[in-house]
């Protein structure tokens, strides 16, 4: 895996691109990542702010929580993006968004005592 690391929506009106090798690549098991993805648990690669730039106008995003902004394509609505003010300077990208999604393997677990109980855990990240 080298950079860059791009990706985008479904409908590809949000592109992205990243020029640096990830900070991390984790699975999270937090509620509010399950709300806001539909999924059981997402995926995440993170990348210091100043490696990103849109290809494309930025996303939309909304505040799913205090300190936290979600970024997704208003277009088609596909997830994006998270950026919190506990990884302040980070954007974090969902894998499933990457044009190659199969060179991020999951290093770890975020928050697993949050975890549903039939998943499968990986070491703990935090």
């Amino acid at each position: 895996m080298s950079a860059p690391h791009s990706g985008g929506c479904q409908c590809g009106a949000a592109r992205f691109e990243a020029t640096s090798d990830p900070k991390f690549i984790s699975n999270c098991h937090c509620k509010a990542c399950r709300k806001a993805t539909g999924a059981a648990f997402s995926t995440w690669v993170g990348f210091n702010n100043e490696n990103v730039r849109w290809v494309t106008d930025e996303p939309s995003f909304y505040e799913s929580s205090e300190g936290v902004r979600r970024g997704y394509c208003a277009k088609c609505g596909t997830p994006l993006t998270y950026a919190g003010d506990k990884w302040a300077g980070e954007t974090h990208f969902l894998i499933g968004v990457m044009d190659k999604p199969e060179e991020y393997a999951p290093e770890g677990d975020a928050f697993p005592d949050e975890a549903l109980s039939w998943t499968q855990r990986i070491k703990s990240a935090t």
